[in-house]
């Protein structure tokens, strides 16, 4: 198991370029009201006023993916955790100009918001093009550890969905790697384009976009729990 301190560090920056006039004013006018809240137990009622299905997104970038998600499942609510303040801003306008009701999210530790809600509460958990802390003295602080696997995995509904994307080939082969040692996912893909090709319910983010422009290959993988 990893040690629980290493797990609940955050490493990285938290923001960028500094915001525009417009930017400023989202997160000083939308954010708040859409935010989680910052202590207490959580659940679809506490976050949406009603009982819904759940899925989370981990680390969402600029939001392409969630805004998308959310799109296409109005009546499904939508967690997205992430620490970069301008990738929240990037969420923010796609929860604006698509007049999305269905989205929270929070700035911070995506364990923090797992951790809070009940157990088998969600129905899929999103980690797409976690940073790959490619040094092997780095190894620790990947999400792909058991430490944040086990808290994911209590949090999935039997026969709930895990999506992991890559185009990093030394955390493709790390997270293939741990999740062959678990018991409690079960891979999904039958044949190598089940992996090699994005689902047509996996909505592109601009960072897969950026991956495919530089010649890098881009792994897809989905595991049901258990």
């Amino acid at each position: 198991m990893n040690d629980p301190a290493v797990i609940r560090r955050l490493y990285g920056r938290r923001q960028g370029h500094k915001l525009r006039t417009g930017q400023a004013a989202l997160v000083e006018e939308l954010l708040p009201s859409i935010s989680v809240p910052d202590t207490g137990p959580l659940d679809a009622t506490t976050l949406f006023g009603d009982d819904r299905p759940l899925q989370l997104e981990i680390g969402f970038g600029a939001g392409e993916h969630l805004a998308g998600q959310a799109a296409a499942h109005p009546h499904t609510g939508f967690i997205g955790c992430e620490p970069f303040l301008n990738g929240v801003v990037g969420a923010l306008n796609h929860i604006r100009d698509g007049d999305l009701g269905n989205i929270r999210l929070h700035m911070g530790d995506a364990l923090e918001v797992v951790e809070r809600l009940p157990d088998a509460a969600l129905q899929r958990v999103y980690l797409l093009h976690p940073d790959p802390w490619p040094k092997a003295r780095h190894a620790k602080r990947r999400m792909m550890n058991h430490g944040p696997l086990d808290a994911i995995a209590a949090k999935l509904a039997p026969g709930g969905e895990f999506r992991l994307g890559t185009d990093d080939p030394i955390y493709c082969r790390w997270a293939m790697m741990v999740m062959d040692q678990r018991r409690d996912f079960e891979w999904l893909a039958t044949g190598p384009q089940d992996f090699l090709t994005r689902p047509d319910d996996w909505p592109e983010t601009r960072y897969e976009r950026k991956a495919r422009r530089q010649g890098h290959e881009v792994w897809y993988f989905r595991y049901r729990r258990v």
